[in-house]
């Protein structure tokens, strides 16, 4: 009896994923400080893989400049340090341009802030003063009279000094983390810049191995498929930063025409932000209306319309063509992906979800063009207007009533012969 080794490395290989997924079930537990071991030892250099993704884009174009160097190894070396010098410096002049106009609003604030307080107590009791009923109905409701502030103060204090000891762990647990984190930072830069000079051979080593583990014509289409996905997600980031600019310009030129003030701060905020799509220019909205609050609450409603129509703008005209256009997908299922990204995992699925879906999108509508090639629908009918289109009931009722008013007329002309005769 001859058995065929493919059906045995297929039936292991079933058996083996079987056994996996069980223990998977069966202990769970054990099965995530696993996956969570994997992941700290990996999770450097999937870092790292993706910054070299995203550096990619800016230092393509930066190689092109570069194409009158002909040695390619320096060519590369040259594009990498620029782009890294371009880095430091977009981060300096944020930097550069937020930490005086912080300073100020926080030396502003600090002196606004109490007046501030005192106008809004003096209000509040005004008000009460001028409503008693309400007043007396917010003493008896929460009892304010009878509270002890002696023994809740010192109860309070009791508590600090219990909890000293849990925050010296916290705080050390934290500086852990912290040296862990750039530890992971750093060598998620080294390994990001060894990926973007060695990306060519990267690439091919990778197709080697797929082309020799997997059939030629699906490692054809899961090639297709990786390259339209990164042309996809360069385009993304590329649209993605180019709003954000025009988010921040509208909100400077906007704060300028109003007479507002903390224009720098605000804008660069808001711009920040909105690389968040759709939903980050909302911090940078809360950021700037607590500022101008600050300073004059009437101003401060005035910025939150004024955000608002802007925001309007920006979500209804410039991000589904800005970004939108950029990546291949309408603006509906831009909204789409933003709405379950952020639901599913948060503010990083916001930012896969979106060029996903865009590549989901052009993988559906090849099939669904292949789909239709295939079964030869007629082009009419997947016009805007098609043709109505009747059912096989309602044809075989006209076809009965057709039959039935031809019987009709032949039973009438039999009658007006009979009648000549």
């Amino acid at each position: 009896m001859h058995i065929d080794k493919k059906i045995l490395h297929k039936i292991f290989l079933l058996v083996a994923c079987c056994i996996v997924f069980a223990w998977l079930l069966l202990d769970t537990a054990r099965a995530g400080m696993v996956f969570s071991t994997v992941w700290n030892l990996f999770s450097p250099f999937v870092a790292g893989a993706g910054i070299a993704f995203v550096f990619n884009v800016p230092m393509r174009g930066i190689e092109r400049q570069l194409d009158g160097i002909h040695k390619t190894g320096l060519r590369r070396g040259l594009a990498i340090v620029l782009t890294l010098a371009a880095l430091v410096l977009v981060i300096m002049f944020v930097v550069e341009l937020l930490v005086p106009q912080i300073r100020l609003t926080v030396a502003s604030l600090s002196e606004k802030i109490p007046a501030f307080v005192d106008r809004t107590a003096k209000s509040l009791m005004g008000l009460m003063d001028e409503h008693p009923d309400m007043k007396g109905w917010i003493l008896e409701t929460f009892n304010l009279e009878s509270l002890d502030w002696s023994t809740m103060v010192k109860d309070f204090l009791t508590f600090l000094g219990n909890q000293g000891t849990a925050v010296m762990g916290s705080a050390v647990s934290v500086i852990g983390s912290v040296t862990t984190g750039i530890v992971n930072l750093v060598v998620g830069i080294a390994f990001a810049v060894y990926c973007l000079a060695r990306k060519e051979i990267l690439a091919r080593q990778g197709r080697r191995i797929l082309y020799s583990l997997l059939p030629e014509k699906l490692t054809d289409e899961i090639i297709r498929i990786l390259r339209l996905t990164n042309t996809t997600f360069s385009n993304f980031i590329s649209g993605q930063c180019l709003e954000a600019c025009i988010l921040g310009c509208l909100f400077a030129v906007a704060m300028a025409i109003f007479k507002m003030p903390y224009i720098p701060l605000v804008s660069v905020v808001i711009a920040v932000t909105a690389l968040i799509p759709v939903v980050g220019a909302f911090v940078g909205c809360i950021v700037g209306a607590f500022f101008i609050l600050v300073n004059d609450p009437l101003l401060a409603l005035t910025f939150v319309a004024m955000f608002l129509i802007i925001q309007q703008l920006e979500n209804n005209l410039i991000y589904p063509r800005v970004v939108g256009t950029s990546i291949g997908l309408p603006g509906m299922w831009v909204l789409v992906a933003v709405t379950v990204g952020g639901e599913v995992m948060g503010v990083g699925g916001m930012l896969v979800m979106i060029p996903l879906t865009s590549v989901l999108y052009t993988l559906a509508r090849e099939f669904t063009d292949k789909r239709l090639a295939q079964r030869n629908i007629p082009e009419d009918k997947l016009q805007d207007h098609p043709p109505e289109i009747k059912s096989q009931f309602k044809k075989n009722k006209e076809r009965k009533e057709r039959l039935r008013l031809q019987k009709m007329k032949e039973q009438f002309q039999k009658m007006q012969e009979q009648k000549k005769k």
